[in-house]
């Protein structure tokens, strides 16, 4: 048997007042229960750690090599169950989150912003990731959680849905698309197109296939980067499609936005976290403000 909690209390507080009646007070126990505590630890340990006298509580020999190491493990104690008082009231943690480029330098820095107004004591670090790269970063441990694009996920990784939005067209100013009052994806085909490398041109053309087997988009260039697309959409060598979340950075390259309609094809995001692995209640903080976030932008799309 080892000594308890309790048994390391009443003997620092006993070694701090050097009396019985104080350190009972301190502990708000009577002094026969304070006596009976230091009298289990002396039989759990086999040996005395108070030199009994008239006068004061005198410690032994012993008793002076444990009150050290028994005080530091309770300041540690003390310090670790704080801090896990602080966390579970969202006073503090920090919050780990991976994300694509666009996604990272357009809505989650406002997202962020937001949610440390209401928890300033919390840190939310983002990794701005290539988007093929978020579900290993979480399956890896480096994040919490993951933001992206609906991709094939393993039995390690839960998906879970964060929003869905239409795509838009982008186009320049003066571009003849802006006098346009619809916009098709059969407009989009008669302009030079700028894509994205990857799986997001990937599963935009088999989408479209999927709509309307007759049009398929043939693109005049592929970059990996969406802001290497706006600015060359910019120096009008072509137009490009996004997400309407990227507004903002559309916005920044002087540069216009359009739904796109006939069909209007939409992307659906998702929050990834590691199977089996519980969120900390800061994460799991972060991420029901996020779906309140998004629900309030007004290019939201119920989930079907």
């Amino acid at each position: 048997m080892n000594p308890s909690l309790r048994h390391m209390r009443a003997l620092v507080a006993l070694a701090k007042t050097g009396s019985f009646t104080l350190a009972a007070e301190h502990l708000h126990l009577t002094q026969s229960a304070l006596s009976g505590q230091i009298k289990e630890l002396e039989q759990i340990l086999g040996l005395r750690v108070v030199e009994r006298t008239t006068r004061k509580a005198q410690l032994s020999e012993l008793g002076r090599e444990l009150t050290p190491l028994f005080e530091k493990m309770l300041q540690d104690l003390d310090r670790t169950m704080a801090d896990i008082a602080s966390r579970k009231a969202l006073k503090q943690g920090v919050v780990r989150v991976a994300a694509p480029q666009m996604l990272s330098c357009t809505l989650l820095p406002e997202a962020i912003a937001a949610y440390r107004d209401l928890h300033p004591d919390v840190q939310v670090r983002l990794a701005d990731s290539p988007v093929e790269q978020v579900s290993a970063r979480v399956f890896s441990g480096e994040v919490d959680f993951g933001i992206g694009p609906d991709r094939d996920t393993t039995a390690d990784i839960v998906a879970e849905p964060l929003f869905e939005m239409p795509f838009v067209v982008v186009f320049p100013e003066g571009h003849p698309l802006q006098q346009a009052q619809h916009v098709t994806w059969a407009d989009v085909d008669r302009y030079p197109f700028i894509a994205l490398q990857g799986q997001f041109t990937e599963r935009l053309l088999r989408d479209m296939h999927t709509s309307f087997r007759d049009l398929s988009l043939r693109p005049a260039n592929e970059v990996t980067f969406m802001t290497t697309a706006l600015a060359m959409v910019h120096a009008n060598l072509g137009i490009t499609v996004c997400l309407p979340y990227a507004e903002k950075m559309v916005a920044l390259y002087g540069l216009h936005m359009r739904q796109l309609q006939a069909p209007a094809l939409t992307r659906r995001f998702f929050v990834y976290t590691r199977n089996a692995r519980a969120l900390s209640p800061a994460a799991d903080s972060f991420v029901a403000f996020l779906n309140q976030f998004v629900a309030a932008h007004p290019w939201q799309v119920s989930l079907l």
